[in-house]
């Protein structure tokens, strides 16, 4: 038996999401089905975590066993590129592992990316791929809010009621603010996260940097632990899974 580690960038919008589901397609069923081509049997992926309806990867990771051996990596990412190209979804590569690792469950670190652009005019190259803000958002109030989440806390208030996670105690190592120009770039560093935890922690901060909350708003929204004071998520357009450490 081989286990084999892929690392992949896509494009979410036309898919639901990550996970199989039988209301449409998603990534990980459109990948499988082409490596079962290549390959001439069943396998089945196992990602690092699942990405929502809409969300984008740049390098989310996912293994699968196999009896085949894949002999030649460079033939592999041609073949198997070939048949995703028009999906939206690039193999960038693949290693083989030992037969106990697993990517959810040996992942170190978890790094999200949330991409705004902050500007009047209608997204052209972005669209789809950023949310769209015409507010003015004050950086240093997102800078103080970010700083307030790092740490190991109880996020129930950002915890999707469908979330099934074990327990809503996490341990956020990072959370950085960047700005470029009208673009700015949140982010957030964990071992692993809650569901709708990062678009709702994004959401939380937008109140912040529009000045919808004040900084101790904020912070009672987030220490109260109920999810009906969060602000609505952000977009799921603008968050990228931007690699797994291991």
């Amino acid at each position: 038996m081989n286990n084999y580690l892929i690392t992949i960038e896509y494009d979410g919008s036309n898919f639901v999401g990550w996970q199989r589901q039988k209301n449409g397609i998603s990534v990980q069923e459109t990948i499988e089905k082409k490596i079962q081509k290549i390959l001439k049997t069943k396998i089945k992926l196992i990602g690092s975590g699942r990405t929502d309806k809409g969300v984008h990867a740049k390098a989310q990771s996912a293994n699968f066993f196999t009896t085949k051996k894949i002999e030649e990596k460079k033939k592999f990412l041609n073949s198997i590129n070939f048949f995703l190209k028009k999906y939206c979804i690039s193999i960038t590569d693949i290693k083989k592992k030992k037969l106990d690792f697993n990517s959810r469950y040996s992942a170190k670190e978890r790094i999200y990316e949330y991409k705004i652009v902050n500007r009047l005019g209608a997204l052209s190259l972005d669209h789809n791929r950023a949310w769209h803000m015409k507010s003015k958002l004050d950086i240093k109030l997102l800078r103080l809010g970010a700083k307030i989440l790092i740490g190991r806390h109880d996020f129930s208030t950002f915890r999707s009621s469908s979330c099934s996670a074990k327990s809503p105690i996490k341990n956020m190592s990072s959370v950085k603010i960047k700005k470029k120009g009208d673009e700015i770039f949140i982010t957030f560093k964990s071992q692993s996260f809650l569901q709708n935890q990062v678009r709702s922690m994004v959401g939380c901060l937008s109140y912040l940097a529009r000045k919808k909350w004040s900084l101790n708003e904020f912070k009672k929204v987030f220490k109260s632990k109920k999810r009906d004071l969060c602000a609505p998520p952000a977009p799921a357009c603008g968050l990228y899974l931007k690699i797994v450490k291991y």
